[in-house]
């Protein structure tokens, strides 16, 4: 997996400790979940990761870059299995992303920083640029892939591919979040395949499971759209 940045460039001096970074990221997630977003503090976490607030507070400006920071680092887990089709593929990261969320760090600090996002527009800017757009190489990844095999064709227009990317992962990362976070429902198998179904062939009459097959457009009433 590619590494990534963190938090701002490396300043001179003493060089950073990458086992202090993840103990404080993960001193941060647990106290989340313990805590919750009000009540949580630099001070309780420098606490639990053993190191002096003054350690954080030369990483990370305030706890909104923190928490954002040690919620990225666990969607930086995802993966883009190849599993030999679009089909295969899609599903398997629907099912490792729901299989994210359901851990409590995960639920517990995004929920945290998406809410507290809606009053913070430089925090929008951080989940965007530290998790949404890390986290766009899976489709990157996937798109590419399919285009190889012949499954997508290719979209000569640079801005054009860069707005479907943006759609792909906006569909895929909306369905689950909603699915497993707003309406608590399970991101099991068999969702997974119907969503990626759905995602791939559209609404029309995919598979004999239709009944009747026919079209959503031939009960149209008079040519209605």
């Amino acid at each position: 997996m590619p590494s990534h940045s963190l938090t701002e460039p490396a300043r001179s001096g003493r060089p950073r400790s990458a086992a202090a970074d993840a103990a404080i990221l993960e001193a941060t997630r647990a106290s989340l979940v313990d805590l919750g977003w009000s009540k949580l503090t630099m001070g309780d976490v420098a606490s639990r990761a053993g190191v002096a607030k003054t350690t954080l507070y030369r990483r990370w400006a305030g706890k909104n870059e923190l928490v954002v920071d040690a919620v990225a680092v666990l969607f930086d887990e995802l993966e883009l299995p190849d599993l030999g089709s679009l089909t295969a593929d899609v599903q398997a990261v629907v099912l490792q992303f729901a299989a994210l969320l359901e851990r409590p760090e995960t639920r517990t600090a995004l929920m945290a920083v998406v809410a507290e996002s809606t009053r913070d527009e430089a925090l929008r800017d951080r989940i965007r640029n530290s998790i949404v757009a890390r986290q766009k190489r899976l489709v990157l990844q996937g798109r590419e892939r399919a285009q190889r095999r012949g499954e997508l064709p290719v979209e000569p227009d640079a801005e054009v591919a860069a707005r479907t990317a943006d759609l792909i992962f906006d569909v895929i990362a909306g369905a689950v979040v909603h699915r497993a976070l707003v309406s608590a429902e399970p991101v099991d198998a068999d969702w997974a395949r119907r969503f990626t179904l759905l995602l791939l062939k559209g609404l029309g009459p995919v598979s004999s499971e239709a009944g009747s097959g026919k079209a959503l457009s031939r009960q149209k009433p008079g040519g209605s759209v």
